[in-house]
């Protein structure tokens, strides 16, 4: 939910899944999310935008050696990105057994925010480079937005619950294209916030500027997804939600979401599971995912329910086996020292 305080040595390559759309595909309903945070109210800034005369190209670099995830031909940010940053060995920050403490308060439980269910999980869809732009208008947050148009199409997939993302990225010029509260009307689509991040870049949005996620961070990069699972490793961070944040943010996010209580988790605040948590026991994705934590972490994105672990929609997921992760508690998570709180 977006709120905002005005208003892999080998490379991976993932496939589009079932749960990803295609162009021309119908739309496919996404994950509820369970949250209790509340949207802070903005002042409508409606905003048709206009077609482009031409589509800007950027050019696939050659693949660097080192883990990668590569979706629709691009990679996923360049290997030096945080989103691709291991931290299994970086330094705690002095704060993780408060910030711990305050994501326990109200769950204290690992949940994964996804599963086989088709209208569980944020689902996304992979364009080509002849994919139309079509017209966006927003009607919240269109001071902290990306114009349009985008590449968007009418049918695209848009998650179930109050949050309505539509997350798209574009094979022709490895952008990605992010919407909040999105809903399609006519020949254009209508949104509360959009966001548009080059795939190639490390650029960060402006500070103070929120996405289609509340810290100001992309979507799809911190999602798990079913195909990079299924082949053994996930190379990057994951996203995930807590109840309640201060009013100060870590880059890479840009947006806080928060109150003026320094006991709280900051937005872009980056946990590990702990080194010395045992993995026996656990199976297949589940495993997978831990491993992953132990390597990269995960990122709080947003406000929502406590240790709740995003991944995309796919019918493919295994439910038995990603329950092993509800078996995780927060203790067994370290906050790591990744940069200072921004406000």
């Amino acid at each position: 939910m977006v709120a905002t305080a005005c208003g892999g040595t080998s490379t991976q390559a993932v496939p589009t899944p079932s749960g990803g759309g295609t162009l021309g595909t119908s739309p496919t309903p996404g994950s509820p999310t369970t949250s209790a945070s509340a949207s802070a109210e903005a002042t409508a800034t409606a905003r048709a935008t206009p077609r482009p005369t031409a589509r800007t190209t950027s050019a696939k670099p050659p693949a660097p050696s080192g883990p990668r995830t590569i979706l629709g031909g691009c990679q996923v940010f360049p290997t030096n990105n945080p989103w691709n940053q291991n931290i299994a060995n970086a330094p705690a920050n002095p704060m993780s057994s408060t910030y711990i403490a305050a994501i326990d308060s109200t769950k204290q439980f690992l949940h994964p925010d996804f599963g086989s269910n088709p209208t569980y999980g944020i689902p996304y869809t992979v364009v080509p480079a002849s994919q139309k732009f079509v017209p966006i208008t927003f009607n919240a947050y269109g001071n902290e937005s990306n114009p349009g148009p985008y590449p968007v199409p009418l049918k695209a997939p848009v998650e179930s619950g109050s949050d309505h993302h539509v997350l798209v990225l574009d094979s022709g010029n490895c952008h990605l294209y992010e919407m909040y509260n999105a809903q399609q009307s006519g020949s254009e689509w209508i949104c509360a916030s959009g966001a548009v991040f080059n795939l190639n870049s490390n650029a960060l949005r402006p500070d103070g500027w929120t996405s289609a996620d509340a810290a100001g961070l992309p979507i799809l990069p911190g999602l798990a997804l079913y195909d990079e699972v299924a082949s053994g490793v996930i190379n990057h961070a994951l996203r995930f939600t807590v109840a309640d944040t201060q009013n100060g943010f870590i880059h890479p996010a840009t947006h806080q979401a928060g109150v003026g209580i320094p006991s709280l988790p900051p937005m872009g605040l980056r946990l590990r599971l702990e080194a010395s948590f045992s993995l026996a026991g656990f199976t297949g994705e589940a495993l997978v995912i831990l491993k992953a934590l132990k390597t990269y972490g995960m990122i709080v994105a947003d406000n929502g329910s406590s240790w709740y672990l995003s991944g995309a929609t796919d019918s493919r997921w295994n439910d038995n086996n990603l329950n092993e992760l509800k078996s995780v508690p927060g203790s067994a998570f370290q906050v790591v020292e990744t940069g200072p709180i921004l406000h």
